[in-house]
């Protein structure tokens, strides 16, 4: 299971460097200030969550268990959080109307603050030495 994580971390990290670029070079142009920020947002936890993948996949202490909840944990929570905040800011450039499944935002939110209790809770269980 690090394998995956350490897969979902790269991707992760390399589709975020590419949508920050998109953001700054090709929606400048057709965004709001504020629609860019909301972006911008949806790019900057993408990269934390992408390093958090690898930062869970690198950790001998966690358990293949541990490791599997955090994979699909992270995958849902940057789908569905970082995945609706771009659908939300470039709202009117898409023919779907991203405001009707706002609520997708703060479930993946909870995923991803979810994820990080996860890690918490292990590293809390972890033998002083």
């Amino acid at each position: 299971m690090h394998r995956k994580l350490l897969i979902l971390g790269s991707l992760s990290g390399f589709l975020a460097v590419i949508l920050g670029a998109f953001a700054s070079h090709g929606l400048e142009k057709v965004l709001t200030l504020g629609q860019l920020n909301t972006f911008e947002t949806g790019v900057r936890y993408q990269f934390y969550h992408a390093l958090l993948a690898i930062l869970c996949g690198s950790i001998s202490a966690l358990s293949e268990k541990s490791k599997n909840l955090l994979f699909y944990m992270l995958l849902v929570g940057m789908i569905l959080f970082s995945g609706s905040i771009y659908g939300l800011a470039t709202n009117e450039l898409s023919s779907f109307d991203f405001k009707s499944i706002a609520l997708l935002t703060p479930l993946g939110g909870v995923f991803l603050i979810s994820s990080w209790l996860v890690l918490l809770f292990n590293v809390l269980k972890m033998k002083k030495k």
